[in-house]
């Protein structure tokens, strides 16, 4: 059984924080005034800062501390289209491998999904978009493909979390999210592939409609 660490140690708290813009591209973080604000020590918060460096959220500097990553446009976009190729496999992987339970898990992400598209949630949903992902690399039991995918995804997810604040991006998302679990559920690799590819062709539109917001000075995430 796989256990999750907790939401509220020192990793997940500063990942968070960082994921969801309360700091910015290139600020600093100092290990004393994270602590204090965080209320954990700065053992915790130097172990954390160590792992986002891994993931390519925060940049360690040596004798100058740590600073979140800034992560260019051009960057943000090639991610998104290594991420198409890498997630093509893994679909595929997980088409043929996928088990009763898998599809369930799956199943019941896509119902939760469905709700929140009702809701009008948008950031409730890009939580469960990301999870239904982490529920393929799973059942494709593809463990290296898997970890790159894992560390590109965090290392675009500011982006990607204002693109599910896109008018109508949300609807559009479900809809391809059940092609992908439909071929999934078949157990039809090139179904899940092709299904996967288009998605995340639309992930990149829908990243450079919102790049070419954050260049005129629009915002959609809140603070």
């Amino acid at each position: 059984m796989r256990v999750r660490a907790p939401r509220s140690d020192a990793y997940h708290q500063l990942r968070e924080a960082i994921v969801s813009g309360q700091f910015h591209p290139n600020e600093r973080l100092v290990e004393a005034a994270v602590a204090q604000r965080m209320g954990v020590g700065r053992t915790a918060v130097r172990a954390a800062l160590v792992r986002l460096d891994q993931e390519g959220l925060v940049t360690l500097e040596p004798n100058r501390g740590a600073r979140v990553r800034h992560i260019s446009d051009r960057e943000a976009l090639e991610i998104e289209e290594v991420r198409g190729a890498l997630e093509g496999l893994l679909a595929r992987r997980a088409a043929e491998r996928a088990t009763a339970d898998d599809l369930q898990e799956l199943r019941q992400v896509i119902s939760e999904m469905r709700e929140r598209v009702e809701r009008g949630d948008a950031l409730g949903y890009s939580e469960l978009n990301a999870r239904f992902h982490q529920l393929i690399w799973t059942a494709a039991d593809h463990p290296t493909a898997a970890r790159i995918a894992g560390d590109l995804k965090s290392q675009a997810i500011r982006f990607q979390y204002q693109t599910a604040l896109r008018p109508g991006r949300a609807q559009r998302s479900l809809h391809e999210h059940e092609a992908i679990f439909n071929a999934l559920k078949t157990h039809d690799p090139d179904g899940a592939e092709a299904a996967m590819r288009d998605h995340l062709a639309e992930v990149i539109d829908t990243l450079r409609w919102a790049i070419d917001g954050l260049r005129r000075g629009e915002r959609w995430l809140p603070g």
